[in-house]
């Protein structure tokens, strides 16, 4: 009786199975599944032709990428390397035909040369006027800008005109203007018979002294050819500050604006004057836009030769004459000696000047939450 009460083992055994059964069939699915996001996953990592393509351009270290480096250096090498090889070559040579070396006897002539020395002079005098003021009046401008003024956007179009104007309308123009019966003159003649006559003639003895030259009377400030005078200089000045004060002046405004509001705000707070802000906090954040508006500056200081040439020709007054001058006449006589030695002394010039203007970068341009 007892044993009626007792299952059957093999249906246990079929009850057992019926119940194992969804729980092997969910494993299965679940690794069916897996498998399917591992073979994807696969599929999604083997990069494709066009991938790979874009691998081999972009890495510098695939064949492809180097293949396609070599039209870039040979253009750099047929008309960089080569001609400043060439240069340094005919620098020391006595001509190209017969080509006996005479070391440094070209640059001894050079330097003797009147030319060069009064060229040499000039291109200084403009740059170390002219580029110092580009970079302290932009700035001071951006200043004005930044602060809460009415007709800013007007402003900034005004300052930036000059920049959209062709050089040959900027030549007509300053001809117009400095000519020795022109608009200039004309003011200046206005301005010394009223009671401003006294400020004028201050300002022409001060002006005498930075450019030199002799004092004029009073009475010739209405009559001066500006052109080709010893105050030509401050036309040539003055034609490089404008063309080039709003340039750097954006150049300024937007790195005013990169400088954190909350360190301003909090040197505010703490009773700084807006001096001790500048040098200590603006400064440190406008070196590397010091640096490059300097440099930039000096570089168009050099390009100026366009204007000046188109104003006063091959031979302008002694004060215009620019190193531009010196060698594109030089080249007209194909005086090579001279003009490879030239080249090399401006390149030299240039160098020191742009390594100076770094060594006070990295000593200025540190952070200033150090």
């Amino acid at each position: 009786m007892k044993t009626d009460n007792i299952p059957d083992s093999k249906d246990a055994a079929a009850k057992n199975a019926s119940a194992d059964k969804p729980a092997a069939d969910t494993v299965n699915k679940i690794a069916a599944q897996a498998a399917k996001t591992a073979e994807a996953d696969a599929k999604k990592k083997k990069p494709t032709r066009k991938k790979r393509m874009k691998k081999d351009i972009t890495d510098p270290n695939t064949p492809m990428a180097r293949l396609l480096l070599i039209p870039s250096l040979a253009g750099v090498l047929l008309f960089y390397i080569v001609p400043s090889f060439i240069v340094a070559f005919y620098s020391i040579v006595d001509n190209p035909i017969s080509k006996q070396f005479v070391g440094i006897q070209n640059f001894k002539n050079l330097f003797g040369s009147l030319a060069f020395t009064t060229a040499g002079k000039n291109t200084m005098l403009l740059s170390f006027t002219a580029v110092p003021a580009a970079v302290i009046l932009s700035l001071m401008l951006a200043n004005v800008l930044n602060s809460k003024i009415p007709g800013k956007s007007m402003l900034r179009t005004f300052f930036l005109s000059p920049m959209m104007v062709p050089v040959a309308s900027v030549v007509l123009i300053w001809q117009v203007m400095f000519h020795h019966t022109g608009s200039v003159n004309a003011m200046l003649t206005w301005l010394q018979k009223s009671h401003i006559g006294t400020l004028i003639h201050c300002i022409d003895d001060t002006v005498t002294t930075m450019f030199g030259g002799a004092p004029h009377p009073l009475t010739d400030w209405g009559s001066i050819d500006w052109l080709k005078s010893d105050k030509s200089m401050i036309v040539i000045v003055l034609l490089f500050l404008w063309k080039n004060l709003g340039y750097n002046m954006i150049l300024f405004l937007s790195a005013l604006n990169n400088i954190p509001k909350d360190l301003i705000e909090v040197a505010d707070l703490e009773g700084a004057s807006p001096m001790w802000r500048m040098v200590h906090i603006k400064f440190r954040y406008l070196s590397p836009t010091f640096m490059f508006v300097t440099i930039m500056s000096l570089i168009n200081s050099f390009k100026l030769f366009r204007e000046v040439y188109l104003l006063t020709g091959d031979y302008p007054h002694e004060n215009l004459f620019m190193l531009q001058h010196f060698m594109n006449n030089t080249f007209r006589t194909l005086d090579y000696q001279k003009l490879s030695s030239a080249a090399l002394v401006m390149a030299a010039v240039m160098v020191l000047i742009i390594g100076v203007l770094f060594t006070i970068e990295s000593i200025f341009g540190r952070d200033v939450e150090e």
